[in-house]
This record gives structure tokens, sequence and C-alpha cells, in this order.
């Protein structure tokens, strides 16, 4: 690791007084989130399609009921 991020993570970590591994694990799952905010539609996420038919009203209604 680059001296200067590892001085960076052990004075975050003195700060947070938690371990040295668990400022290192926060700052990687961080840095991994995907930069682009997800898509919305009319205020509701948008999320990936999944193959097969698309649902229909009436499976709508049926898990809404």
């Amino acid at each position: 690791m680059d001296p200067e991020a590892m001085a960076k993570v052990r004075l975050l970590s003195r700060q947070r007084g938690v371990p040295l591994g668990k400022v290192v694990s926060e700052l990687v799952l961080e840095a991994l989130k995907p930069r682009n905010p997800p898509k919305r539609r009319n205020g509701v996420p948008v999320f990936p399609g999944r193959e097969g038919e698309p649902p229909d009203l009436d499976l709508v209604n049926s898990i809404r009921d």
C-alpha cells in the first residue's frame, strides 16, 4: 500500500477508534459503489430487467392484493 495512503488510514483508524482493517474495508466498499446514481422513473428506482415475459396488469394486481 502507498505509504501516504497507509498513514491516512492509520489516522482515520485512531480518530474513529476502530481497527485498521475495518477502516480499509469501509473505504474499499465505498470506493467500489457504482458512481452513477440509480435511474428513476416518476421518483421510483428502475432496476435492470430480467429475461422473460414482462409482468402484466393481472400479475401486478395479484401481488398488490
